[in-house]
């Protein structure tokens, strides 16, 4: 019953429909359409404008996951909020980089991984650069 109903809308409503279609020969001829002819033809626009959504709409970039926004992915999750405090005195080195995107392997010392995830996210997170001045 229901595959009869499909194959009658197929094989005679849909020619019928496409038969009485006001469809000029050239683009000129779309000017010079009355409103009541560009009605008729609004459900057959509607689905070629579908059709063709749904075939470019894989080329279009996906939406990032808000998972994949978040900077702190896994350092001390258990704390409400994180918070490092480092006594400038204690540097070994004249400058260090310390991790503010929360990926570097070698977390807190930054080892640039804040650049694969701008590059992702579109992000603009750096490292935090202590300098010890030298006297």
């Amino acid at each position: 019953m229901v595959l009869e109903t499909i194959s009658r809308i197929i094989k005679v409503q849909l020619p019928a429909y496409l038969k009485k279609l006001p469809l000029p020969e050239t683009i000129g001829g779309f000017v010079r359409l009355t409103v009541s002819e560009w009605l008729r033809l609004l459900p057959l626009l509607g689905i070629l404008a579908l059709l063709g959504y749904m075939t470019i709409r894989p080329f279009f970039p996906k939406k990032k996951k808000q998972r994949d926004c978040l900077i702190n992915l896994k350092i001390q999750k258990e704390n409400p909020k994180v918070v490092n405090e480092i006594d400038i005195e204690d540097l070994n080195s004249a400058n260090v980089c310390y991790c503010r995107c929360w990926r570097s392997k070698t977390f807190p010392v930054c080892d640039k991984s804040h650049l694969k995830h701008n590059e992702l996210t579109g992000d603009n997170v750096g490292p935090l650069i202590l300098k010890k001045k030298i006297l």
